[in-house]
């Protein structure tokens, strides 16, 4: 079982039959002899990936670090309101959240960035040979080149884009696009994670900034299959949107390549979980006591206070494109019927 993997081994990409052309981009990933969507840089990221995870299994025998889906608030709008929306001619919100869903996949490129400090002498245990210890050997930049596209090859951020435009018929110019993320973001979508409160003072406070990454971003890339689903749904909808079904074929690609992001991340916080931290002053810690109680505090705040932000960026901008509407008190009731 192979558990080392260089740089280059992690960013190898399996060789593709067809190219995957989205809004006349050439973006990652492409299609095999079968016509069947290949994920980038997958062809020895999955089986390191599944060596890790049972290298773990075996090691520590214990659970995977989870959150079940169905623990998690469903996409905002949900499939019901965002179609009552594109019924009433209201496309405008649908256009903002596709668009916002974008331009954050493009944050994902800062991953590559994240300072890493010196994780051997972190734990008392051995970690090389460990997800942990590939973060900044190919994960990271795999990552990174996933979510905001690589030279010429788009990503994640130039398929939304593409999906929206699909759907919406190239609804936003530049000048549009950058007006509407200012108008969300000044709602409050995208603030900031503020100071952190460290779990343990003793802990390098870099690799406790690290775990609180992972965990946000481990969240993040969870709930995105809710945003996922939603998507594809009302993409799908030839009677609402353009494209017949195209746009929702590439949401369901992009899909497919966030599932390796979600396993490693996990692997990556339960190998954490499962040892012994080394403080500065050399004393020693469970893993389950710093990486548990920044995972439930990161939980928590994901489920509750980033959900509600969300929601209230998503239905102000709903409020904003509803102003200068004849009936827009009456769409905004029925769509708030909906909710539920």
């Amino acid at each position: 079982m192979q558990v080392d993997w260089s740089k280059h081994e992690l960013l190898e990409s399996e060789p593709v039959a067809e190219p995957l052309i989205a809004g006349g981009i050439r973006c990652h990933g492409g299609f095999d002899e079968q016509g069947t969507y290949v994920s980038p840089r997958t062809k020895n990221r999955w089986p390191a990936i599944r060596a890790w995870q049972q290298q773990r299994q075996e090691q520590f025998g214990t659970p995977l670090l989870d959150i079940a889906l169905d623990t998690w608030p469903g996409a905002y709008p949900n499939v019901a309101q965002a179609k009552y929306l594109l019924g009433e001619g209201v496309a405008q919100p649908i256009i903002a959240r596709l668009t916002q869903i974008g331009t954050v996949e493009g944050f994902g490129s800062m991953i590559r960035y994240s300072p890493i400090p010196d994780l051997q002498r972190c734990f008392a245990e051995e970690i090389t040979g460990t997800a942990t210890w590939h973060l900044g050997r190919g994960l990271y930049e795999a990552h990174a080149r996933d979510e905001a596209g690589y030279k010429s090859e788009g990503g994640h951020k130039q398929m939304w884009f593409a999906a929206r435009d699909i759907a919406f018929e190239h609804p936003l110019t530049e000048d549009q696009t950058q007006i509407m993320m200012d108008r969300l973001f000044g709602y409050g979508g995208a603030a900031g994670a503020g100071s952190v409160e460290p779990v343990n003072s003793d802990v390098d406070q870099s690799l406790e900034l690290l775990i609180n990454s992972m965990a946000r971003l481990l969240l993040i890339e969870i709930s995105a299959y809710h945003v996922f689903a939603w998507a594809e749904e009302v993409l799908a909808d030839a009677e609402l949107v353009a494209g017949e079904g195209e746009a929702a074929r590439l949401v369901s690609y992009i899909r497919a390549d966030e599932a390796p992001h979600v396993e490693y991340l996990k692997t990556t916080l339960s190998e954490m979980r499962d040892r012994t931290f080394v403080g500065e002053s050399g004393r020693t810690y469970p893993g389950t006591d710093v990486v548990g109680t920044i995972w439930d505090r990161a939980r928590a705040e994901s489920v509750g206070v980033r959900h509600e932000q969300n929601v209230r960026m998503v239905h102000r901008e709903i409020e904003h494109c509803l102003e200068d509407n004849p009936r827009g008190t009456d769409i905004l009731a029925r769509f708030d019927a909906l909710a539920h």
